[in-house]
């Protein structure tokens, strides 16, 4: 049988065959009418390289070829790349590239598929740069690394001119950098050494120079906007023809010429910088300042603290104005916070607002700028004003926008908001009482326990509803406040008179704002409170049932509608209690109530507090009957005329058994103040212990019902000390908690620990500290460590 053997090829025989291809692919790319391959074609220039590579030795032709094939692309690049290029320059040299370099990678595919059998077999065994890779590398060695210089400054300069507002081929760029970043081949050293180093140069020299030029000319504004314009058409031009790992080292160079060379210089413009956007409202300009600042390292810090300086010179100027505005007017009552100082608390809450506002919209709730905030109002929120701290005005405000008719009218709407931003803040009978000149309706009578079990009773009017007008502000203020135990004093107080008197406008809004507090500053700064409301409930109860029991004991009715108000002593503020001499009427009334309230427990003692008592009184004056409403105190004096036409100051001082303080208070509301319902002689306008007092039947007036106020008691100083009174304990726990975890603390660390557990709710002195350590070394609590004196151990 005959065997065909193949016809061996030689080297020369077989090339000259394939230089017929190659130069036939050259024609082609150089646009020479050629007719195109067919598939004969390249099975006939495949053929040969496989039968040239798997001849029989020394006919295998494998390397020889691998080697004819880079010289190839070296012939035609020299002979025909190189030339053409070197004739061109700029934008012409830039297209001549991007054409060379896409028909250099359509020759590397047709010659890689022609010698396809080399890398199939020989490269793989012989560990050698694939064919495309030797095809990529010839163009890379013999024309990259001639002319990426001239390339790369022919696209700087476009870049250049576009950002001057001319009119650039992008495309082309965008061709001619990714030739940058295919030579690479993988690798990205080209495009970043080559071409990217230079560029970010010659960016940062650019916008240097614009910088220095529109720093000195454009308002803030104005230069905000060129800056962010200019950051939006490079990071434009990233997407366009960069490399998409420029856009970060880029957009970092642009920040830094345009916003942190010149961040202090821009800030502080005179008549535009940032103080001046936040004097004027300039919202739009501030978003855009945060924006541009947020983008460089640490770019928000001089932004927060010129907005920290803006809201404190604000808010002290705040403090002043009220300053001036409470000396210049007349004197207020000593208890009462004037007007302007509830302005002044209106105007620090709408400042609130509007700076809240901008940290939220402007500064994107950013943390610097809410410590700002908080820095900024803690400075001016603990400055006092017209003799009053600001929790008393806190406090106070809230008195206001709680109680029925308060200085604060508000909207229904509105009334939640307000409490959340600030707190950051009886009976009526009519019975004739036929005696000589006066019949009266005892209104209440408050009871208070001094024992622990103890409870306070007030005699109260029914509770009437009405809507109140609700608004947005206190809780948020409080937190700016250091005495937040002052506060709680002062609330609680206002509290206990809203509550007593049935002055709270709204159930509702009382328990709400005690549910903000308690949120903002714990259980146990509202618990009290919480307390006190709790007992007016239970009060309406036992008042239910006292009701009861005189409907089911007719023969106790005291012949007085009686209303009764029983509280726990541990939760109200602590009242003064006198043993004051009770009329006749208005002791029966006390009785019938003891023994009802017997019936239900003999453990408890009842403490009345008179000064917490109402009456509403018939007086009868020889123009008209009127009704008079009266403190139980005043009620008192008054009955005293039923059984006397004129009685002396001592005299009245002897029937009640009340202090001197305490009989001119009311002497003085009955007979030289508005309402003259006593005639005093001498008629003076003021009360002195030889005066003479008797009843004015000839008193009338339009109206014929009139509450006569009695002067309040300063409560102030008495708050003040209760509070005091508090912090040493609460220093003195502290310490101890503290000594009795750690055994032995050095003094510093000792009192740091203790501002820091007590901060919360005021902010403790330290010789205050100081002296409640030793307070509690006198009383065996701690020691002194004998080598040490600044240290203590704890002493179990």
């Amino acid at each position: 049988m005959a065997i065909n053997e193949r016809k061996t090829i030689d080297l020369e025989q077989g090339w000259e065959f394939m230089q017929k291809g190659i130069t036939k692919l050259k024609n082609i790319l150089e646009g020479l009418p050629e007719p195109q391959f067919s598939s004969e074609d390249y099975m006939m220039l495949y053929t040969t390289i496989y039968n040239m590579c798997t001849q029989k030795p020394p006919h295998d032709y494998s390397q020889q070829l691998y080697d004819k094939y880079k010289e190839s692309f070296e012939e035609y690049i020299i002979s025909t790349v190189l030339p053409t290029l070197r004739e061109k320059h700029d934008e012409f040299m830039l297209r001549e590239l991007v054409k060379r370099w896409a028909n250099h990678k359509i020759m590397v595919r047709w010659l890689s598929r022609f010698f396809h059998y080399l890398d199939r077999y020989f490269i793989a065994r012989r560990s050698l740069p694939a064919l495309n890779e030797v095809g990529l590398t010839c163009f890379r060695d013999l024309v990259y690394k001639e002319i990426n210089v001239k390339v790369r400054d022919a696209v700087i300069s476009l870049i250049d001119q576009e950002r001057e507002g001319e009119q650039i081929d992008r495309a082309l760029l965008k061709n001619v950098l990714d030739i940058f970043v295919e030579i690479g081949m993988g690798n990205m050293e080209c495009y970043e050494n080559d071409f990217e180093e230079a560029m970010l140069n010659d960016t940062a020299g650019y916008y240097s120079r614009k910088a220095s030029n529109w720093i000195l000319e454009d308002s803030c504004p104005d230069y905000m906007q060129k800056a962010e314009d200019c950051l939006k058409r490079e990071k434009d031009r990233v997407s366009h023809y960069l490399h998409s790992s420029s856009e970060q080292k880029l957009l970092e160079k642009v920040q830094n010429e345009l916003l942190l060379v010149y961040a202090t210089q821009l800030l502080e413009k005179e008549h535009s910088g940032c103080h001046a956007l936040l004097r004027d409202d300039k919202v739009e300009d501030l978003s855009r300042m945060y924006r541009l600042f947020s983008r460089i390292p640490r770019g928000l810090d001089p932004v927060s603290n010129i907005f920290k300086q803006h809201v404190t010179a604000e808010g002290t100027a705040l403090v002043k104005q009220a300053e001036d505005a409470a000396s210049n007017k007349k004197a207020e009552k000593r208890d009462m916070v004037g007007l302007q100082e509830q302005v002044f608390v209106r105007k620090v809450i709408d400042l609130h607002d509007k700076y809240l506002a901008y940290v939220t919209n402007c500064f994107m709730n950013h943390t610097l700028f809410h410590k700002a905030l908080k820095e900024a109002f803690e400075v001016f929120c603990n400055k006092g004003v017209g003799g009053s701290s600001s929790a008393e005005l806190l406090a106070t405000f809230c008195d206001n926008i709680l109680k029925k008719g308060g200085s604060e009218k508000l909207s229904d709407e509105a009334i939640e908001e307000t409490l959340e931003k600030a707190s950051i803040l009886s009976l009526y009978n009519t019975i004739s009482n036929f005696g000589k000149r006066v019949s009266f309706a005892f209104e209440s009578i408050v009871k208070r326990n001094i024992g622990r079990q103890g409870e306070i009773m007030r005699l109260s009017r029914k509770i009437h509803d009405r809507n109140v007008q609700k608004s947005q502000s206190v809780v948020k203020l409080l937190a700016y406040i250091s005495d937040k135990d002052l506060f709680a004093e002062f609330y609680r107080k206002k509290l206990a008179r809203r509550l007593l008197f049935d002055k709270s406008a709204n159930d509702d809004h009382e328990r709400s704002i005690l549910t903000k507090l308690k949120q903002q500053c714990g259980g146990q700064f509202t618990s009290k409170m919480e307390g006190m409301v709790t007992d007016l409930t239970l009060a309406k109860e036992n008042q239910a049932n006292f009701e009861e029991y005189l409907t089911t004991n007719p023969h106790a009715h005291p012949g007085i509608d009686l209303s009764v108000t029983v509280l726990t002593t541990g939760f109200w503020p602590s009242y003064k209690s006198f043993d004051l001499n009770l009329p006749a009427e208005l002791v029966k009334c006390v009785e019938v109530f003891r023994e009802f309230y017997q019936t239900k427990t003999k453990h408890r003692k009842l403490t009345w507090i008179y000064s917490l008592g109402t009456c509403n009184i018939n007086g009868k004056f020889e123009p008209k009957t009127m009704e008079l409403v009266v403190t139980t105190y005043q009620a008192s004096v008054l009955l005293l005329f039923n059984s006397a036409d004129r009685l002396s100051y001592s005299e009245i001082m002897a029937q009640l058994n009340l202090t001197d303080d305490d009989i001119v208070r009311l002497l003085h509301s009955l007979s030289c103040a508005k309402y003259k319902i006593l005639i005093k002689e001498p008629n003076t306008k003021t009360i002195s212990p030889t005066d003479y007092f008797e009843f004015n039947s000839k008193f009338t007036d339009k109206m014929r019902r009139i509450k006569i106020p009695l002067p309040p008691v300063d409560e102030k100083k008495k708050v003040i000390e209760d509070v005091d009174k508090d912090r040493r304990y609460a220093i003195d726990a502290s310490i101890v908690r503290i000594m009795k975890s750690r055994k032995v603390l050095g003094h510093q660390q000792l009192v740091m620990e203790c501002v820091e557990q007590l901060g919360r709710m005021f902010k403790p002195d330290f010789k205050a500290i100081k002296k409640r350590i030793e307070d509690l070394i006198t009383r065996d609590y701690l020691e002194r460590d004998k080598e040490n004196p600044n240290m203590f151990r704890y002493l179990a």
